[in-house]
């Protein structure tokens, strides 16, 4: 692991990164304080699910999945006569 002072790192930031890709570490400190780490970018690899990737797998969907959930959307019905806008009626 190699340690720079903040001016150093900004003078040879090209030879830093060269080194950064060769695999090293580079510290970048401030009056002999870490301050930073530059490490190598390793994009996150995302593992997609192959279809039919749950074939066997025990899973179970409700009786009522498809059932109408009209309570869901009474509380934001207005009651009879009203409109909503303080001080105006219908």
């Amino acid at each position: 692991m190699q340690v720079v002072n903040i001016h150093e790192a900004k003078t040879h930031l090209s030879r830093l990164l060269e080194s950064i890709e060769r695999g090293e570490e580079v510290v970048i400190a401030r009056a002999g304080r870490p301050v930073a780490t530059l490490t190598a970018y390793r994009p996150v690899r995302r593992r997609l699910a192959s279809p039919g990737s749950m074939k066997g797998r025990d899973w179970r969907m409700a009786d009522d999945f498809d059932a109408p959930v009209d309570e869901l959307f009474s509380c934001l019905q207005e009651p009879e006569g009203e409109t909503g806008i303080p001080g105006t009626a219908r």
